[in-house]
């Protein structure tokens, strides 16, 4: 009997060691960017993994893999909805085509900056929604990075104003970006990044917005064009995170989900200082390039303010996910209007109050 009983606890001492090391064990993921190690977008990826291996390095550890070296950068998504890989960095507007939604999840023309996403994000339910969409296709989606205003539209022969944009081929990404540059009489030309330096020196396109100035550096834009036309009104903030597999992600207990939550909070810190640092240095390089730098007029950016209001519309209307992201983006901007104004000129950007609530009330239903 005792020996019964001792044989018994044995049995449970191992079983109980068993379960514990089965708890402790690091889990290993595979994560790749749609950012090739050229472009310095991809610094906000690796910041991010770099904070999680160190915080949850005992629990995961992440290998990171430069974008295109996996999978090409536009199958990403697909990789991470099927769970070939276990996480990917990306920008959402990449995935518009599947659902209007991701558009403005991922930027705005002439509206956010990138304050207001941070808000949006973090105490306005942001986070919530951006997990709504993803959820649909099997992900978890974390918000890691924002960059503020991109640096506008760099080309071959000058645009002072809005008449210059017509008849203009100009790469631009987005579907209200578009349908903006077309009201004005320019041209969409979708292009991955990639194609830019190529397509600018042999002329098949007369323009190109990117990104920010450092990351415009680092595609080239100044060696093979002479003008920049700013602000960037085509995407006045920017937000990059990372999709994670929804299989993979239930896997990790809850202290290491809340650890991969917090590394994303203080990349996204990090992000909009250290690539706001970058875009004067980037601005500089430009300078000592010999680029000519011209600005639109405030008469021009209030055209465009109200064409991207009606496009935001359209898009909106077209499909009632991306209508209820839209909402709930400009609520928040109903909500801090008041504070923004009083704050003035100390707050933390203009006083704007986005398209027509009750247009987007109608089409969120």
């Amino acid at each position: 009997m005792k020996l019964a009983k001792k044989t018994l606890n044995l049995l449970l001492g191992a079983a109980l060691l068993s379960s514990v090391g089965i708890a402790q064990a690091q889990q290993k993921w595979t994560m790749t960017s749609t950012w090739p190690s050229s472009f310095e977008l991809i610094e906000i990826d690796k910041k991010w993994v770099e904070i999680v291996n160190k915080l949850a390095g005992d629990e995961l550890k992440i290998d990171f893999f430069e974008g295109g070296s996996l999978v090409p950068s536009g199958e990403v998504f697909s990789a991470v909805e099927s769970g070939t890989i276990n996480a990917g960095g990306d920008w959402p507007g990449y995935w518009a085509g599947r659902n209007p939604a991701f558009s403005s999840l991922g930027t705005h023309v002439s509206l956010f900056n990138a304050i207001d996403y941070a808000n949006w994000i973090q105490q306005w339910g942001g986070a919530d929604i951006y997990n709504q969409v993803y959820g649909q296709f099997g992900m978890v989606y974390i918000p890691y990075g924002i960059t503020n205003s991109e640096a506008g539209f760099h080309t071959t022969t000058p645009i002072k104003n809005l008449e210059d944009f017509k008849g203009k081929r100009l790469r631009v990404s987005g579907l209200e970006q578009g349908r903006v540059l077309e009201s004005i009489g320019g041209t969409q030309v979708s292009m991955a990044a990639q194609e830019l330096y190529q397509s600018l020196e042999r002329k098949v396109i007369d323009g190109a917005e990117f990104s920010t100035p450092n990351v415009d550096v680092s595609a080239g834009l100044h060696q093979v064009t002479n003008h920049w036309t700013t602000p960037g009104w085509h995407q006045s903030s920017s937000v990059f995170g990372v999709m994670i597999n929804k299989k993979d992600w239930d896997k990790l207990s809850d202290a290491t989900k809340e650890k991969l939550k917090i590394a994303a909070d203080a990349t996204m810190l990090w992000s909009i200082s250290y690539t706001e640092k970058r875009a004067a240095d980037g601005l500089r390089t430009f300078q000592k390039a010999g680029v000519e730098i011209h600005r639109l007029d405030e008469e021009a950016l209030e055209t465009i303010q109200n064409n991207a209001h009606a496009a935001m519309i359209d898009v909106a209307c077209s499909n009632p996910t991306a209508a209820q992201v839209y909402l709930s983006q400009v609520e928040y901007l109903h909500d801090y209007k008041d504070w923004r104004t009083a704050s003035a000129p100390y707050n933390l950007g203009r006083v704007i109050t986005g398209p027509d609530i009750d247009k987007l009330k109608a089409c969120a239903k």
